[in-house]
């Protein structure tokens, strides 16, 4: 069984213009859509007439994407540099401080440091709590 964004995928070079509807406020889920190249990406909870003009200005070769998302991609820049997120793209691998340690060829109180700096920057506490938010504001590559 497919999601949503892996059938967009899937048919992201068919002639059909595609709509994802879901409850899903979350820019990573919308960043991938975009890149899918869904024509539309509307929330469940919109009005319905809403909801129909978007298929009608989608239909007209528009595309259509809900105002809430917009609004958080223009306020969600990540703020990690390209090496702290080259650190927990490594961490989110599973790998461990001294194995991202050799891979990036760093000591790994450097890696400690940058972990520490990932977690102030997204105002977290744990690995698994950057990760989730990493993932979440679909900034991994």
């Amino acid at each position: 069984m497919m999601t949503g964004i892996e059938a967009a995928e899937a048919l992201k070079d068919e002639q059909c213009k595609i709509i994802i509807l879901t409850t899903f406020a979350r820019t990573g889920y919308f960043n991938y859509a975009r890149a899918a190249g869904v024509s539309g990406y509307l929330l469940k909870d919109s009005p319905s007439d809403e909801l129909a003009r978007a298929i009608r200005t989608i239909m007209s070769g528009r595309k259509v994407y809900a105002p809430e998302l917009m609004d958080m991609i223009n306020q969600n820049d990540n703020p990690l540099t390209d090496r702290e997120g080259q650190v927990i793209q490594l961490i989110a691998e599973g790998k461990s401080t001294k194995e991202v340690a050799d891979h990036l060829k760093i000591k790994t109180g450097t890696v400690r440091n940058y972990v520490s700096v990932i977690y102030e920057k997204l105002n977290v506490s744990n690995r698994i709590e950057a990760i989730s938010l990493f993932k979440d504001r679909g900034w991994f590559k």
